[in-house]
């Protein structure tokens, strides 16, 4: 059996912060706040997304648990494997795995849409052929796996400088948002009067609210991949909660200031009646001119940069613990030999995205809107693993004869967590549900469920081989317990 391999702890706590922070503001931010504001109105929409945060920290107090106690790579594929087995592991594994790589592919290609509107001339050069009602060009093609290639190149030179220019990112971003949100507000044009209606005419607020609470599961993606990082950590993991709750303010806060910055710009009910290409581009430039399009232009590029670099380091750092698992071949679980990276699992992250680009927007589009669904399983597995970490009372303890702590309060919120996980599941399966997912994003979710099932029985014989024992030590770092020693297991 071979030596378990190590990451090495380079990460700072404020790298690791703004890898949550920047993860979870991508380039939905900026081109989402006239399509949210359509279902819910300019209040529905901050309203849905800051319960959608504070849900989040309650299934965050999970991950906070989970990584004190087992600061290794993995997150979600780990939590699975610890609370119930190799099979559930798998399971939440490669769903998660598709989650984060389609996540950079999105990124990546929303640079090709800024590039639509800001250099049209430069992006809209030589048509291939049209897909899904989006119409590919080479231009956009080229731009999108451009950054694919840079930031894999990047995350390979190794985790200290990606780390390093992230929080620079993420600084940028923040003052650019701020200052782009006072600008409009503050602007003599600009009237809060245009955010009326508060909420869509037509329906209940609350149904308004629950539409846009739904999709929190995708819009604040991205405080896991703190846990991801866990075992690069050069702090105790017990700082890591506190870290997953500051990036998830800033990020509400920062949701919330889009919108508000392009609702008072002009009448919302009137712009999204527009449907423009993207309405928060043409309210900033019709109100700041130059100056607040190239405002928008860099926090835009800082949120689409953060969220390539930190889903690049969450995607890597997955298939590096799954292949130091032997669920995927074990060279993913191989470090550069100069940068101790894990850099089979970018390069193959960056192969898999190259494609992306030449199936256009719309396509891509439903395979994340699938891909929510691996997300979401992972904080469902998470939830269930932290709750059953403790017991409600003396009684329960000495009933299962084992010595877990007693916390009925963590107990409690835990299954909250998981509880919350099942319903934001529920909104994405149930026909008729505010974000049901639709029939091109189940055909996606069904191609890639028997896309693991067949992968999974082609592993099954080798992966069933390996003793629990073995997988402890893989897994979660746990020392192996060899003849004649004691049989107690010591976290690593």
């Amino acid at each position: 059996m071979e030596e378990r391999v190590q990451l090495e702890k380079t990460f700072k706590q404020h790298w690791v912060w703004a890898i949550a922070l920047g993860s979870a503001i991508g380039w939905g931010c900026f081109i989402l706040p006239t399509e949210w504001m359509a279902k819910a109105g300019p209040l529905g929409v901050i309203l849905g997304l800051c319960i959608g945060a504070i849900v989040m920290m309650i299934i965050a107090v999970s991950f906070g648990i989970l990584v004190k106690r087992f600061p290794v790579s993995g997150g979600g594929f780990t939590y699975a494997y610890l609370g119930f087995g190799r099979n559930h592991a798998f399971f939440c594994g490669w769903f998660l795995t598709l989650g984060y790589i389609c996540i950079v592919a999105l990124n990546a290609s929303a640079l090709a849409l800024l590039g639509k509107f800001i250099f049209p001339s430069i992006t809209n050069t030589i048509l291939l052929y049209e897909i899904g009602g989006w119409q590919v060009y080479l231009g956009e093609v080229l731009i999108a796996s451009a950054a694919l290639l840079f930031f894999a190149w990047f995350n390979i030179r190794g985790s200290s400088m990606s780390g390093q220019l992230q929080f620079v990112f993420c600084v940028i971003l923040v003052l650019g948002i701020m200052s782009l949100t006072a600008s409009m507000v503050l602007h003599p044009n600009s009237s809060f009067d245009n955010m009326t209606p508060l909420f869509k005419p037509g329906i209940a607020p609350i149904a308004g609210i629950l539409a846009i609470l739904a999709v929190a599961p995708w819009a604040y993606v991205g405080f896991d991949n703190i846990p991801q990082a866990a075992e690069e950590f050069n702090f105790p993991p017990k700082k890591a909660f506190s870290l997953i709750i500051y990036s998830l303010i800033v990020a509400m806060l920062l949701y919330s200031c889009m919108v508000l910055a392009t609702a008072v710009g002009t009448p919302w009910q009137r712009l999204v009646e527009g449907q423009p290409i993207w309405g928060t581009g043409d309210v900033v430039s019709d109100s700041l001119g130059i100056i607040g399009v190239f405002l928008l232009v860099i926090s835009v590029l800082m949120g689409v940069f953060t969220g390539l670099n930190g889903f690049y380091v969450s995607a890597s750092r997955l298939m590096f613990s799954m292949g130091r698992a032997h669920i995927l071949p074990v060279s993913f679980a191989k470090l550069h030999p100069k940068y101790g990276t894990p850099y089979i699992g970018i390069i193959f992250t960056c192969c898999f995205c190259l494609m992306a680009p030449w199936f256009g927007r719309q396509v891509l589009l439903w395979i994340v809107d699938m891909s929510s669904i691996g997300v979401t399983i992972a904080y469902l597995y998470t939830c269930c693993t932290a709750y059953k970490q403790f017991h409600w009372n003396k009684s329960a303890r000495k009933e299962n004869g084992n010595g877990r702590q007693i916390a009925p309060i963590k107990k409690f919120i835990c299954l909250i967590g998981a509880l919350s996980s099942l319903v934001f599941l529920g909104l994405l399966l149930i026909p008729g549900s505010p974000a049901a997912l639709g029939t091109p994003s189940l055909i996606a979710l069904l191609v890639w469920s028997i896309l693991g099932i067949a992968f999974y029985l082609y592993k099954r014989k080798d992966y069933k081989k390996l003793s629990k024992q073995t997988l402890d030590y893989y897994i979660l770092g746990t020392e192996l317990k060899r003849e004649g020693e004691d049989h107690n297991e010591k976290v690593v």
